[in-house]
C-alpha cells in the first residue's frame, strides 16, 4: 500500500505541482482522481476548501499546493528541492509567492476576460511579469538550467504547470512568451525534458479543449477567484 495518497485532477495545474514533487522525490503514492465538475458528495470532508490537491500521509491531511509541497520537502528531505541556506530558501519562497500572487492570477484574468480592452490590459500585465521573471529571476539567480542553479527546485515545479497550459492562453488570447525572454524559454524546454514532467504532462490540444469554456465565459465558475476553487 502506498505511503501517500493524493487527491488530484489531471486538468488542475495546482495538483500537478504536487504530483511533480512526489515524483521528483521518488515517493510511492496513490492518486485518487477527482472529477471537478462532478465532485463526490463527501469531498468537503476530505478537502475543506473543495479543491485539489489534498495529500493524505498517515494521520496528516494537507491541502493547498504550495503548502503540500513544503510539507513534502520536510518529511521527504531527499532529494532536496529547497536550498539549505536560509537566505536562499527565503529567495525561493519569494519567487513561489510571485507565481501565486502575480503570474497565476494574471494568467486566469486574461483567459477569463471577455472584453477586448481588459484582455489587452491583462496581456500587458503578463508580459511585464514574464520580463520581470527573466531579468530579476532567471538571469540574476542562476547560470544553471533551473531557477536556482543546476538542480530542479520547488520554484521550478511551482511555475511549470502554467507554462504547460500556455497553449490555451496563446490559442484563445494570442499571448506568447516575449522573444527577449531567452532564459525563460530555455528553462521551459529544460523542464519539458524532466521525467516527472513527462509523467504528468498533457499535450497542448488537451489544455486548449479543457479551457475552452473558460475562454468563452461559459464555464461554471468564470472568475479567477472561482476557477482557483478547483
Amino acid at each position: 500500500m502506498a505511503e501517500v495518497e493524493i487527491f488530484s485532477a489531471a486538468v488542475c495545474p495546482f495538483a500537478q505541482r504536487s504530483r511533480l514533487v512526489l515524483l521528483a522525490k521518488g515517493v510511492e503514492f496513490e492518486v485518487t482522481e477527482i472529477d471537478l465538475q462532478n465532485k463526490p458528495a463527501n469531498f468537503l470532508d476530505i478537502s475543506p476548501y473543495g479543491k485539489v490537491p489534498v495529500l493524505i500521509h498517515g494521520s496528516n491531511r494537507v491541502w493547498e499546493s504550495a503548502i503540500v509541497n513544503e510539507y513534502l520537502e520536510e518529511v521527504f528531505p531527499q532529494p532536496a528541492l529547497l536550498p539549505s541556506e536560509p537566505g536562499q530558501r527565503a529567495i525561493a519562497r519569494i519567487w513561489i509567492d510571485f507565481a501565486n500572487t502575480k503570474l497565476i492570477p494574471a494568467f486566469y484574468k486574461l483567459l477569463l476576460s471577455q472584453e477586448p480592452e481588459k484582455q489587452q490590459e491583462w496581456a500587458e500585465e503578463i508580459r511585464k511579469h514574464l520580463i520581470f521573471i527573466e531579468q530579476e529571476g532567471l538571469c540574476k539567480l542562476s547560470v544553471g538550467p533551473f531557477w536556482l542553479g543546476d538542480t530542479v527546485s520547488l520554484v521550478d515545479f511551482s511555475y511549470y504547470p502554467w507554462f504547460e497550459r500556455w497553449s490555451a492562453l496563446e490559442h484563445y488570447r494570442g499571448v506568447t512568451v516575449p522573444a527577449e525572454c531567452t532564459r525563460l524559454q530555455q528553462w521551459w524546454q529544460t523542464m519539458k525534458d524532466l521525467e516527472p514532467v513527462k509523467a504528468t504532462a498533457y499535450p497542448g490540444d488537451y489544455h486548449i479543449e479543457q479551457y475552452s469554456k473558460y475562454a468563452a465565459g461559459t464555464a461554471m465558475g468564470t472568475t479567477a477567484k472561482e476557477i482557483r476553487r478547483y
